[in-house]
């Protein structure tokens, strides 16, 4: 949720951010509005709360003939304080839902949908090849690595299973995301993949995309489409240490998304399922460290894609296609050469305070007063990769080479069909 202080100080900002995002601005007035009478309903109710309290010391020094009157009379007060506390918690409970619905501010983002990216970098070349090159199904199939038939068999529509060295190809991937992420400082981390309500939503998660999580209502939980959650659930309700410099988590999990509304669309292979493995980077610092912090995760996402040898491209995302948590976003998309086209490999977000927010995480600032920490979250490596890794590396008699800083963990430097 956003800070009161700053959507009062700052209105035409937050409904700028609400245009960018093609949201609706009025929500903001809304809000502005709802605050205004919270703060008068507080206002009332400590004044009769002050009246009540010095009406006490006045019965307490009246005479006898005098205190039956002003019992009365300290009845109706009480009852008017009451009601004046009833409005009081009626009128916070209404900002904390409008607040709830209120998406972070946008910072520098372009303004648009979904096709309103801006391109910031390309790096290497989409390869020329020689012959017709297989997508990454027909690869992994004739490889011996997928198995999508008895995946649905076993599970449904958009499950598979990973085989032989499909999975290890899978599991050399995280190893070495896992281990760039240990050498830049980051705590290896397994988290939970259920987490409660309120950490899910105090990710930003359960509002307009909340049909995308898998819930069990016999237990109150949700699955996480990402470690971010359950990270950003670890230091719930904490204040924490960042005198020494930003706390940095890498974890380590599957991950479930329903793929809901998503009928028709890339329903061959492993580009879009339901259950996948990632690293997810996240980052606790301060909010002046947030906007560095976020190259830093940009550029470990550079480093790992440059060592799975795929050309690649980063793009500014759009504001009407950041999730409510991202106050702005880059995506990385690697180049598939049966699509002809560019899909989205990794994504690192900065959402400034407004995870921190919800979930209550603080920090000590240098003179001991209590600060709102800033969140940011990357992913350093997941399932779909494969999908690059296969298209773009395969040979003319249906090998593909594995790249260099994936051989270690696969003990071969080419990977051939299966008789």
């Amino acid at each position: 949720m956003i800070d009161l202080k700053f959507l009062r100080d700052h209105p035409e900002t937050v409904r700028a951010s609400q245009v960018t995002r093609g949201e609706d601005p009025a929500l903001v007035d809304q809000l502005i509005a709802a605050d205004e009478r919270r703060r008068e309903a507080i206002a009332a109710a400590d004044s009769l709360r002050a009246e009540q309290k010095a009406f006490g010391k006045k019965i307490g020094q009246a005479s006898p003939e005098e205190r039956p009157a002003l019992l009365a009379g300290s009845n109706e007060l009480k009852a008017k304080v009451k009601e004046a506390e009833a409005a009081q918690k009626a009128a916070a409970e209404e900002v904390d839902r409008l607040q709830m619905l209120l998406s972070n501010v946008v910072e520098g983002a372009p303004a648009g949908g979904e096709d309103d990216f801006v391109v910031l970098e390309h790096v290497g070349e989409p390869r020329s090849f020689d012959f017709e090159p297989k997508d990454h199904l027909a690869l992994g199939e004739s490889l011996g690595l997928i198995d999508m038939e008895r995946g649905a068999k076993v599970s449904g529509a958009r499950f598979y299973f990973l085989t032989g060295y499909g999975a290890l190809l899978q599991l050399a991937m995280l190893n070495l995301a896992a281990q760039k992420a240990v050498a830049n400082g980051f705590q290896l981390m397994v988290p939970p993949v259920l987490v409660r309500p309120e950490v899910m939503s105090g990710t930003g998660f359960l509002g307009a995309h909340s049909d995308e999580i898998y819930y069990l209502p016999q237990d109150d939980l949700y699955l996480v489409g990402t470690s971010e959650v359950a990270l950003a659930g670890y230091h719930q309700g904490e204040i924490i240490d960042l005198s020494a410099g930003p706390k940095r988590y890498a974890g380590w999990s599957s991950c479930f998304r329903r793929e809901a509304g998503s009928h028709g669309k890339d329903t061959r292979g492993i580009l879009r399922v339901h259950q996948f493995d990632k690293v997810e980077m996240f980052t606790w610092c301060k909010p002046e460290e947030a906007a560095a912090e976020h190259q830093r995760l940009l550029n470990m996402e550079r480093d790992m894609l440059a060592a799975v040898e795929v050309p690649y491209r980063i793009i500014d995302v759009a504001g009407g296609d950041l999730g409510a948590s991202a106050a702005r976003k880059f995506d990385t998309e690697a180049w598939v050469p049966t699509q002809g086209t560019y899909r989205e490999l990794t994504s690192t977000s900065n959402c400034t305070t407004f995870q921190a927010r919800r979930l209550q995480v603080r920090y000590r600032d240098d003179a001991g007063r209590t600060q709102t920490c800033a969140t940011l979250n990357g992913t350093l490596a997941t399932t779909r990769w494969l999908v690059a890794i296969l298209e773009n590396n395969q040979q003319a008699d249906g090998s593909v080479l594995v790249p260099k800083a994936l051989q270690p963990f696969l003990g071969r430097e080419v990977l051939e069909p299966v008789k």
